[in-house]
């Protein structure tokens, strides 16, 4: 029996959305895309979805960069807004002595004020999958977009992953709570999952938590990573534990975010958890080998979202 409800055969190509922050990494070496959601619909499209990004910009050069460079990723752009009131998202980023990077991810930007269109709801309604994290809910503006549009998703069609992403202060009970009731997936870390079940009030060992939050929200799986050892998934059929890939490391920006399209895409294709898991984590491993969050993947990296299950996993 599969995961999750299959939305999208292999001879057809799933509709994922990206919702929420994108911005500019103000590196030491130089500026470089970022934001989670805008990761999530690359690797999505590299793995066969049809991709948007939904988002805010400036009206100014920075936001200008954003729009082509994400076209130029291969991704729908008609749905990041231009905001002529609020600057591009940027996060300021400076390494100590020891080479330790610091953060801070500036506020009152324009992702922090997603506008309601009627576009978006139309584009909901016709969503395989959507990616949304915690960070874009800091502010009330688009946690109230955000959460209309997973509210206009079709309920028993739409996979809704919960990528949480934890930064700075930027999260509380109240959005972590209200996330998870609108989540059919859930993906967090485990240095994320003790802060999740101290906010939850949830007691116990690993698998107590997991398995708690999934009775209490309804969770079709979750999905948790543990950096180079690995990660589980748990579905309320079957789980998943593997033990990664090694890799040459250059940096880990965007392998997590990998690693939920991975998740996302198997779940629609009704792949069993194991192929799901190997594959996530063989994706995850190359982009920590590369430079950047969205690096060209390899064929044979990518080959497997568009292999239907075999009889024997079928029948699982």
């Amino acid at each position: 029996m599969s995961a999750a409800t299959t939305t999208a055969t292999t001879t057809t190509r799933p509709i994922a959305v990206g919702l929420g922050e994108v911005l500019w990494d103000l590196l030491p070496a130089g500026n470089q895309l970022g934001g989670a959601p805008a990761n999530f619909a690359y690797h999505a499209k590299q793995l066969g979805a049809q991709s948007s990004v939904v988002s805010a910009v400036g009206a100014d050069a920075l936001g200008n960069e954003i729009a082509a460079r994400v076209a130029a990723l291969g991704l729908d752009t008609s749905q990041i807004a231009r905001d002529r009131d609020h600057p591009t998202g940027t996060v300021s980023v400076t390494l100590d002595a020891a080479g330790v990077p610091e953060y801070v991810i500036h506020t009152n930007v324009a992702w922090d004020f997603i506008p309601h269109t009627a576009a978006l709801n139309a584009l909901a309604a016709r969503t395989d999958v959507v990616c949304f994290g915690s960070l874009a809910q800091r502010s009330p503006t688009s946690r109230q977009r955000i959460r209309a549009f997973l509210a206009a998703t079709r309920r028993d069609h739409c996979l809704r992953v919960f990528d949480i992403n934890l930064r700075q202060n930027y999260f509380d009970a109240d959005v972590v709570h209200r996330s998870l009731e609108l989540a059919s997936v859930f993906k967090l870390n485990d240095q994320e999952l003790p802060v999740i079940a101290k906010l939850l009030s949830i007691a116990g060992e690993e698998t107590d938590v997991i398995a708690e939050m999934m009775k209490r929200y309804r969770l079709r799986v979750v999905a948790l990573t543990r950096g180079d050892k690995g990660s589980s998934l748990f579905s309320r059929y079957a789980t998943s534990h593997h033990r990664g890939y090694p890799a040459k490391l250059a940096d880990t920006v965007g392998a997590g975010d990998s690693f939920t399209a991975a998740v996302a895409i198997g779940l629609l294709r009704g792949l069993p958890l194991d192929r799901i898991n190997d594959a996530a984590n063989r994706l995850a491993a190359y982009v920590c080998s590369q430079h950047g969050a969205t690096p060209p993947i390899p064929n044979e990296l990518t080959a497997w979202a568009t292999q239907p299950p075999t009889k024997a996993e079928t029948r699982a």
